[in-house]
């Protein structure tokens, strides 16, 4: 019966209204009121589960860049110490260039941008900074410029997910070996997409904005949070997607589908490709886009 009773509590304030939940399957697992007490232990094995993989989502390119980066590194040492030969080599190197491949964006086996691509090259690019700045370096990254890169690499693999990575250690040369460009979708023309930055002084802040914000996890998942439940009599479990303020016109980065093409201007959108034609005319959005 205590179990009973505990499982009915509902997070209230102080004022005794309902407190929204971001956890849906901690509510379910602590205010079901009909779950029999197997049936609550299965909810509280899948909420640590997703739980413990819930980082993984937040650091693809920071985890697959640093795995990466290492097992060159140290590969070459190996090498330069005499304690793997060639042949090793030639068939690792083979195996890690299809690893950290990055397909043209109009190629069929384009699938976005390859993280473990991305992530290797800000990893390699932050020991060349510390090792070899150029003077673009030293007034992009005054503090990692002549660094150890050991250090270096440590601070970035402890502290940072994908967004602020990018956002912190994306460096113009890195944008231009990458190639990239940041789409628009203005509400003035349902019909192109515009390339509004390229990889030039002009540019790189705001492609390395807009490409961090893309790694966000609320750029790509909703967050749903539980608003109202009912007593036992009603069985009701009202859920909510809050609506986030809309950015302004100079901070937009919202999600974005297109084809390009090489050297073009405007890019017409494949038909059928996108519903944009459906949302309100306000919406206006931007893609970070790697080219070749």
């Amino acid at each position: 019966m205590r179990l009973r009773r505990a499982a009915r509590k509902r997070p209230l304030t102080a004022a005794g209204v309902f407190e929204p939940q971001e956890n849906l399957l901690y509510f379910i697992e602590k205010s079901a009121p009909k779950l029999a007490p197997w049936q609550r232990e299965l909810v509280r094995i899948v909420r640590k589960v997703a739980q413990y993989f819930y980082p993984q989502r937040l650091t693809k390119v920071a985890n697959e860049g640093a795995a990466t980066f290492w097992h060159y590194t140290l590969l070459h040492e190996l090498y330069d110490a005499g304690e793997v030969d060639d042949g090793f080599m030639l068939e690792w190197l083979s195996n890690h260039s299809d690893v950290v491949a990055q397909p043209a964006f109009d190629s069929r086996g384009f699938r976005g941008i390859n993280p473990y691509a991305l992530g290797f090259a800000i990893y390699r690019d932050i020991r060349r900074i510390c090792e070899q700045p150029t003077d673009e370096d030293r007034q992009w990254f005054p503090q990692l410029a002549g660094s150890p890169w050991n250090d270096a690499i440590f601070f970035a693999m402890a502290n940072f997910k994908d967004d602020s990575l990018i956002e912190q250690y994306l460096s113009p040369k890195v944008m231009r070996e990458l190639r990239l460009f940041l789409l628009h979708d203005g509400e003035d023309d349902r019909r192109h997409y515009h390339v509004e930055k390229i990889h030039n002084e002009d540019g790189y802040m705001k492609l390395r904005q807009a490409l961090a914000a893309q790694y966000r996890l609320e750029y790509h998942t909703p967050s749903i949070v539980v608003a109202r439940a009912g007593d036992d009599t009603e069985r009701a479990l009202l859920l909510a997607a809050p609506r986030r303020k809309r950015p302004s016109a100079r901070d937009r980065n919202h999600r974005s589908r297109s084809e390009v093409r090489q050297g073009a201007v405007e890019v017409r959108r494949r038909a059928g490709r996108s519903r944009r034609g459906r949302q309100s005319a306000e919406d206006s959005q931007d893609l970070a886009v790697q080219g070749r």
